[in-house]
């Protein structure tokens, strides 16, 4: 006995067409440093030999389905203890660093030492402003950036992350737990910084990025959710609560003028 199964997705359903993601800056202060995430894809890679890797469909497939953050700062950083032996970072760049002394904190922090994973690896992250939504069922992945070379690598690994679009919105940072402190940590402007993936409804849909309008009822929605992380340990317990107060319509398309 032999069953088939075909299965159709009816033109117009949510489930049809390509999976959509609205991404937007939740602040547009300092906004031009913020490159729009970008699909992976090489280009001028030798495809004139038909089993070169660039014209292998795995490999295409695997690439055009994961988007890339790029670094927006140059950051010479090091890792010390003062006299004390507090924990701290150093800029190594001193004067002639990109980033004033008195805004690093603003944009780079050392997490408490109480809450480091391990006790000899501390813990950075980079604050970004970066938001992702969607109108249907949708999980983010956020991972490092295999596929590109780092001329100089990371003195750690970067933690990675998964939840809900359609149910939780925040900005996403980078983070990296730094296993060998007498090396520096090292980020250049422009350089891939890190990977986001969408999975949603069928592993078949392409995903399209948009870029949407911060909307007062985006907003509000995001307000609902800011700043939980420091009253209870688990925010996925919130996801269901979250997802019933989500405003009808999220994504709106950004005019450009």
């Amino acid at each position: 006995m032999e069953i088939t199964i075909n299965l159709t997705r009816p033109e117009g359903s949510p489930g049809s067409g390509p999976l959509r993601v609205g991404w937007f800056l939740n602040s547009d202060k300092g906004a031009v440093l913020f490159d729009p995430p970008e699909r992976v894809s090489f280009r001028q890679t030798n495809r004139t030999h038909a089993k070169s890797a660039a014209r292998c469909p795995g490999v295409i497939q695997l690439e055009s389905r994961y988007f890339l953050i790029r670094c927006p700062y140059d950051l010479h950083i090091g890792f010390g203890r003062d006299e004390k032996g507090q924990a701290h970072l150093i800029i190594r760049a001193g004067a002639g660093s990109g980033i004033r002394s008195n805004k690093l904190s603003q944009v780079l922090a050392l997490v408490s030492e109480a809450e480091w994973r391990y006790p000899d690896r501390p813990t950075v992250q980079l604050m970004l402003p970066y938001c992702f939504v969607a109108e249907e069922v949708c999980y983010i992945t956020q991972l490092d950036s295999f596929a590109h070379y780092r001329p100089q690598p990371l003195p750690g690994t970067i933690f990675g992350g998964r939840f809900p679009i359609h149910a939780w919105v925040r900005p996403l940072m980078w983070a990296m737990e730094w296993h060998d402190t007498s090396k520096d940590l090292v980020l250049r402007r422009g350089e891939p910084l890190f990977y986001v993936q969408f999975e949603g409804d069928g592993p078949d849909r392409p995903v399209q990025l948009v870029e949407t309008e911060r909307s007062p009822e985006l907003l509000a929605w995001m307000e609902a959710m800011s700043g939980v992380v420091n009253y209870v340990n688990q925010t996925f317990s919130l996801f269901k609560a979250a997802e019933a107060l989500r405003p009808p319509a999220l994504i709106r398309p950004k005019e450009r003028g």
